[in-house]
């Protein structure tokens, strides 16, 4: 048998239960010990022994680790201690009557076998983390001093984290969220005051020796309203902001080290992420086959990542770019190999291709995430625009509609409001095309369901990817305009939110034509999040790193809008989810049109195809000074 540390800790304890007896009865009779009858006395630590051993090995005291011994470890060796004195008592009285035995002794024994087994253990401990080392002089420790926000379990953690001899971060002091914890302290560091009063306290820590460097959260519950405070306070006062993991996000297997992780912008929204119920989500997913376009995307991708662990009997992507489609699949095969999926290269546009998908692969769910996105990378190709977008969308949907599609969902924009772009105007024909196939479906057609959100954060070609970039290369941030907003939401809440809408089925709002919103909050002014994102890189904005002002681009608006005005919102069973009455046009004109519109692109006329989009969106009214070559 291989000896390992586990043996080597039985055998400890095994000595240290049969020195406790002794001890015990010593400090018991002291020098009348000697007077005790010795074959008595070997056969009673004898059985004790083999009692305790036996009682520990049961106990399963070997599955913990010295190092992290803790109050769970202790209470284990209480209640050990406790029936291995209790069976033994049991064992002599069924023989002895324990008429041999003072009746103090199993007292004095339960004291001393506690202590013989739990000391060594927190000695070891102490020991391994360098406990014992005296740091008097706080200017000659290398360690970077932080401040912690947060007086909760994160901060106890890191600081105990923090306690051993590898540590990089010396934590100074703590600022509470509530000033009721404020004067207390926390494994020796005080909680110096509220984070109202964090420039005080990097005052205070000034004045006493090195000023903290960091400022790191220590708990998961600050909202972005909150981070984004912190950021700016931490920001004035020379630091750098910074979170710990969420415990979560821990991986299996780390022991020892709590990596510190700068803020993201993600964590910056200005309100709580969403969180949505998956359980009507897992029931509309698993066990069906599901069809996904525009897999390669950043929307398409992560809903292939939560869609492949919700079940579906078979996963097929759909993509117009080979390698996206590879990255993709790539990713799925090595996450959930036993997973049936296929991958096949193929444009929306191309009505015949789509049709022979969907026959082959018969998919009961379609979510449609192909499209072209970029304002101004379509407002430069605008039959590009419209063929992908608008007629795109109506090949899928009419090939869904005819391989017997359950449920189709549509993702679309904020800038399908009231459009002052291409890409706008045709996503919002996808809309209506989309409203109208829903509120004039037959029994069998497709469930279509409509999701409208605005920017996703980190998405390709995004601001923040833009931004990211010019600081890797230092600057400056180029921002269109100073009054720039936008509604943001992470890659995440997209995708939830699309699978929700997806689940709630004809009682919130399938058959009637309306549209899935989700309750974004407010806008964020682009160059707050340029200076945001400044701060996270431990930059100062306008000093070390600029932010230049290059102009509106063709099509782009300087205020985004989530409802049009004949939309009035309507709330739904799931908090934070809306719905957009519809703006009912007839399917037969919307089909008349998109026909019309399809060969205006396939001839290349675009002042057609701009006819086309004016009658069906009519509210379409690109800016006059703003033109398609200045977007080239």
């Amino acid at each position: 048998m291989k000896i390992n540390r586990a043996h080597i800790a039985f055998g400890h304890d095994v000595i240290m239960a049969a020195a406790s007896f002794f001890l015990s009865l010593f400090l018991r009779l002291g020098d009348d010990i000697v007077f005790y009858d010795g074959m008595t006395l070997y056969l009673s630590a004898g059985l004790f022994t083999v009692v305790a051993g036996s009682v520990f090995w049961s106990m399963r005291m070997y599955r913990g680790v010295w190092r992290y011994a803790s109050l769970n470890d202790l209470m284990l060796i209480t209640k050990s201690a406790t029936l291995a004195i209790l069976v033994f008592l049991v064992i002599m009285f069924v023989a002895t009557r324990l008429e041999d035995l003072p009746r103090s002794l199993p007292f004095i024994n339960w004291f001393v076998l506690i202590a013989l087994l739990g000391a060594p253990r927190f000695i070891y401990r102490i020991a391994k983390d360098g406990r014992f080392e005296l740091r008097l002089d706080p200017a000659a420790d290398s360690r970077v001093p932080v401040l912690l926000a947060g007086a909760g379990d994160g901060a106890e953690m890191f600081i105990r984290a923090m306690t051993r001899p590898e540590a990089n971060y010396r934590v100074v002091g703590i600022v509470a969220r509530t000033p009721e914890r404020v004067g207390r302290n926390i494994h020796d560091v005080e909680v110096m005051g509220t984070i109202g009063e964090l420039a005080g306290v990097h005052a205070a820590l000034k004045s006493r020796g090195p000023a903290p460097q960091r400022l790191i959260v220590a708990e998961e519950t600050f909202d972005g309203e909150q981070l984004s405070g912190l950021l700016d306070q931490a920001g004035e006062l020379g630091m750098v902001l910074a979170r710990l993991p969420s415990l979560t996000d821990f991986r299996q297997g780390i022991e020892t080290e709590i990596e510190v992780r700068p803020v993201d912008v993600e964590d910056l929204l200005g309100r709580p992420q969403t969180r949505l119920n998956r359980k009507p989500v897992e029931e509309l997913i698993s066990g069906k086959r599901v069809l996904i376009t525009g897999a390669g995307g950043s929307i398409g991708a992560e809903l292939v990542r939560q869609v492949s662990v919700l079940g579906p009997a078979h996963l097929s992507l759909l993509d117009n770019s080979e390698y996206n489609l590879f990255t993709i699949d790539r990713q799925l095969a090595e996450a959930h190999p036993e997973l049936s999926r296929d991958a096949s290269i193929a444009d929306v546009r191309d009505r015949s291709a789509i049709e022979r998908l969907f026959t082959e692969r018969r998919p009961d769910i379609v979510f449609h995430a192909a499209a072209l996105k970029h304002v101004p990378m379509v407002e430069a190709n605008p039959l590009e625009g419209f063929a992908t977008n608008a007629i795109g969308t109506a090949n899928v949907l009419d090939a869904g509609r005819r391989a017997g599609v359950r449920v189709f969902v549509q993702i679309s924009t904020d800038k399908a409001v009231n459009p002052t772009n291409v890409m706008g105007a045709s996503k919002r024909i996808a809309e209506t095309y989309c409203q109208a196939a829903d509120l004039e479906a037959a029994d069998g057609d497709p469930a279509v369901v409509t999701v409208r959100f605005g920017n996703v954060l980190g998405s390709t070609g995004s601001v923040v990817e833009l931004f990211r970039g010019q600081l890797a290369r230092g600057g400056p941030l180029t921002v269109t305009h100073p009054e720039m907003q936008r509604y943001f939401m992470t890659v995440q809440e997209a995708v939830e939110l699309v699978l929700q809408a997806a689940a709630l089925g004809p009682g919130d709002g399938a058959g009637s034509g309306k549209i899935y919103v989700l309750d974004m909050g407010e806008p964020v002014r682009i160059v707050d999040l340029a200076n945001q994102m400044i701060r996270l890189a431990g930059y100062t904005p306008g000093e070390q790193v600029k932010i230049e002002y290059c102009g509106v681009r063709p099509g782009e608006k300087l205020f985004e809008e989530i409802f049009h005005g004949a939309e009035p919102p309507v709330p739904t069973s799931c908090e934070g989810l809306l719905l957009a009455s519809p703006r009912a046009v007839p399917l037969a004109q919307v089909r008349g049109e998109l026909e019309k519109l399809e060969e205006a692109c396939g001839n290349g006329e675009l002042e057609a195809a701009r006819a086309v989009v004016g009658r069906l969106v009519p509210e379409y009214a690109p800016a006059a000074a703003e033109n398609i070559e200045a977007a080239q």
